[in-house]
């Protein structure tokens, strides 16, 4: 993983203005990647380091499990939904509301411009 300010890249949460997560019912989580200006989901997008099986890796999922992950270019955003590894309220989850499962996104290193 990169530094900011590297000439490889920098952390995705430095170039994104909001990283969250959330419940997409009890079976799936659902991922907004969102940013401020054009230029950096631009970057972002040409870039293509947002795509099925970096999120599959970065969650240690099978690829089948990524159900979505697009950019929406009149959002300035990327939406990702991958089956949760247990439904929600399950007595093994750790995450009832789906709402800190975004972290492991803010790490994926975005090449420098």
């Amino acid at each position: 993983m990169s530094t900011a300010g590297s000439n490889l890249g920098e952390p995705l949460d430095r170039v994104a203005k909001v990283i969250r997560s959330k419940n997409a019912g009890p079976f799936e989580i659902t991922f907004d990647i969102m940013f401020d200006d054009s230029m950096r989901y631009e970057r972002v997008k040409r870039s293509g380091v947002i795509d099925k099986a970096r999120i599959a890796a970065a969650y240690r999922i099978p690829l089948e499990h990524v159900l979505i992950c697009k950019p929406f270019d009149a959002a300035l955003a990327f939406k990702i939904t991958i089956r949760r590894p247990v439904s929600s309220g399950d007595w093994m989850d750790t995450d009832v509301y789906g709402c800190q499962q975004h972290v492991p996104l803010t790490g994926l290193v975005v090449p420098a411009a």
